[in-house]
């Protein structure tokens, strides 16, 4: 297998460990700052640690990680035999990571191709997944960076909150949309467009919120071959229940993840989440 250009990412991906294993990909955490305690993610703070947390209405907050920190992600990567770099990343609408990637990139021992995906979650981890593969196959920097672009450019990600407060808190959603839907006692779905954290519609219950998400999902995926992710943030049983009835409907299905997010994700979208990201092949 052919490790001449590594694959970066950061600890939103989401991706499987067995997965990030396999291809190698480095990934590089954010920060939860829970209290007084800055926690990494993924590692040192739990996705039912941070639910349990929110649910007590903690003051949380999320930073992104330091230049430096990406610095020695990449001269690691040179060190263990690597001539090239990409780095792949959540949206820059959301997050500063990109900006500190680009920051540490040009002190990198080796050429760093720094990529903000516009993605989140699985919709980032696809990418990630899609450069490695390309790499496997002896694909030049380039290429990689070209196979993370397309794939980006064909996925899509929809998202089912109870409540719009924990993005009005983060600065991910306006105020003035937060409070119109706790008035109108609606249930919110969301979608990643452009970037952004954006209302896609507006459900009376959750049920039937959940049932148009399934809806949204299975038209999206048409009849190609496509990977699907199902995250949710303490509410595994809803996404177990969506996942069976995606496997069900979804003619072309070549993958499916099940996953619940990590508190990066999980302290702007609060308990109850459930989204899926459908991704082309």
């Amino acid at each position: 297998m052919s490790r001449h250009v590594a694959i970066v990412t950061d600890s939103t991906a989401y991706l499987p460990p067995e997965a990030i294993e396999r291809h190698g990909i480095i990934t590089v955490p954010l920060t939860v700052v829970l209290g007084d305690q800055a926690l990494e993610d993924g590692t040192e703070i739990s996705a039912r640690s941070l639910a349990a947390a929110l649910q007590k209405r903690r003051p949380v907050t999320t930073s992104r990680p330091s230049p430096e920190v990406f610095a020695a992600a990449y001269r690691a990567a040179a060190a263990a035999g690597a001539t090239g770099i990409v780095s792949l990343h959540l949206s820059a609408e959301i997050s500063g990571t990109y900006d500190a990637a680009l920051l540490a990139a040009k002190s990198a021992p080796v050429p760093v191709r720094v990529v903000d995906t516009s993605m989140i979650a699985m919709a980032l981890g696809f990418c990630a997944l899609a450069a490695a593969e390309t790499v496997e196959t002896n694909g030049s920097l380039d290429e990689a960076v070209a196979a993370a672009q397309k794939r980006a450019a064909g996925t899509c990600a929809y998202f089912y909150v109870d409540t719009l407060d924990y993005l009005r808190r983060g600065g991910r959603i306006g105020a003035a949309q937060a409070l119109l839907g706790s008035a109108l006692a609606v249930k919110p779905l969301l979608q990643l467009d452009g970037g952004r954290i954006e209302p896609l519609e507006k459900v009376r219950t959750a049920s039937k919120a959940i049932a148009r998400l399934e809806e949204i999902v299975v038209e999206r995926s048409g009849q190609g071959r496509v990977d699907i992710a199902v995250h949710h943030l303490a509410a595994p049983e809803r996404a177990e229940r969506l996942a069976e009835r995606l496997r069900e409907r979804v003619p072309g299905l070549v993958d499916l993840h099940v996953s619940e997010v990590g508190a990066v994700i999980g302290a702007h979208t609060g308990p109850g989440l459930l989204g899926a990201v459908v991704s082309p092949r």
